[in-house]
């Protein structure tokens, strides 16, 4: 089959891209097209290797983040893409929709949905724009289109495929479409191979973007107020005013984006992994901190559910305020942890489970074509 893959935008480098990656390794001579590509950006770095094809419409969006507020744009800039040829197009879907493009009639379509839109539906988005009164106004008359696009793309795909329960119960709420849980792949056995000879040190350690519904702020606040050493790894981006809040608070260690051998170091060396996020999608980076034999301190709520095993691997907590993390840290300390046991809930979650679900799902449209 003549393979296509499509993704949001090619930008950041965080846990969908990661996805995207391990397709663009399964199907080498597919083409990646997406709304825009931001050259030497850290994303863009990980695809020096692949044919990339942005929109028509990509020379007016990419540049001062103009993606977001154009977003009325979406609807256009995916039509404006003819992927007619392609007898099968694999589209990795998130806040940027990636689709609605134009397909032949024999093309099948399988979307691997991170998330519905989170701005469409409510939910806390990484970028509060909307405390701003016109955004608001701004926000109402073009969600509202939006979201009829949304729906309407949706309802194009053959296949869905989500990367949690948590996603899968959403996709049948906004798209009323079944799905199809196949976990994001994580390189546990390289991580596990790799980290088997070192010794842990004195701090916790939390990967993400510094953006806003992460709980780093929160965090910071828990350990300067404790005491506790916080490393925090991972770039600002966009409008986001995070970084900055964190180095007022002080009490954390920021490292900016650093290579994957570093970060496999910095997993093993740590005490713990924090993952506060609320109603995380599914959460890629406290199963990298599992296979690293560190446990995880993570928000009871999205994604989190599905991979932390409470008192086992790690501790789910029912707030990111300063008092619950402190409370969750003392408790913490208490406790003794089985590397063993650790690594065995993060190989759930393995690259190769991963690989072998999207093949048997690709193996399938196949046979149901024929």
């Amino acid at each position: 089959m003549k393979v296509a893959l499509v993704h949001d935008y090619i930008n950041e480098f965080g846990g969908a891209e990661r996805v995207l990656r391990v397709l663009a390794d399964m199907y080498p001579n597919a083409p990646i097209y997406t709304a825009f590509r931001v050259k030497g950006s850290s994303c863009d770095k990980e695809f020096l290797d692949r044919k990339i094809v942005e929109s028509p419409w990509a020379f007016l969006i990419k540049y001062w983040n103009l993606y977001s507020p154009l977003r009325f744009l979406v609807p256009l800039i995916w039509r404006s893409l003819d992927l007619s040829e392609y007898d099968l197009v694999i589209t990795s879907c998130s806040a940027y929709f990636a689709r609605g493009f134009k397909v032949s009639p024999k093309t099948k379509i399988i979307a691997y949905c991170h998330t519905p839109p989170r701005f469409l539906y409510g939910y806390e988005t990484s970028i509060n724009l909307q405390r701003f009164w016109i955004v608001r106004v701004y926000a109402v008359i073009v969600n509202h289109l939006l979201r009829i696009f949304d729906f309407w793309s949706a309802q194009r795909v053959d296949k869905w495929v989500v990367n949690s329960k948590n996603v899968q119960r959403r996709v049948q709420k906004y798209y009323r479409k079944e799905s199809e849980v196949v976990y994001p792949p994580v390189e546990v056995e390289k991580i596990v191979e790799r980290n088997k000879k070192i010794n842990k040190k004195d701090y916790f350690l939390i990967v993400s973007r510094l953006v806003g519904a992460k709980g780093l702020v929160e965090a910071a606040r828990a350990a300067k107020h404790s005491g506790f050493r916080l490393y925090i790894v991972g770039e600002a981006v966009g409008f986001s005013q995070v970084k900055r809040e964190l180095e007022k608070i002080g009490g954390v260690e920021l490292l900016g984006r650093v290579s994957d051998r570093q970060l496999l170091t910095l997993y093993a060396k740590a005490k713990g992994f924090i993952a506060l996020a609320k109603e995380e999608d599914f959460g890629i980076t406290p199963v990298e901190a599992m296979a690293s034999g560190t446990p995880v301190i993570a928000y009871n709520g999205g994604g989190f559910k599905e991979t932390v095993v409470d008192g086992v691997t790690g501790i789910l907590i029912e707030g990111t305020d300063e008092v619950t993390l402190e409370k969750a840290i003392r408790r913490f300390e208490k406790l003794r942890w089985n590397k063993k046991e650790l690594i065995k809930q993060a190989r759930k979650f393995s690259r190769e489970k991963f690989e072998e679900g999207v093949k048997k799902i690709v193996g399938k449209i196949v046979i149901d074509e024929k």
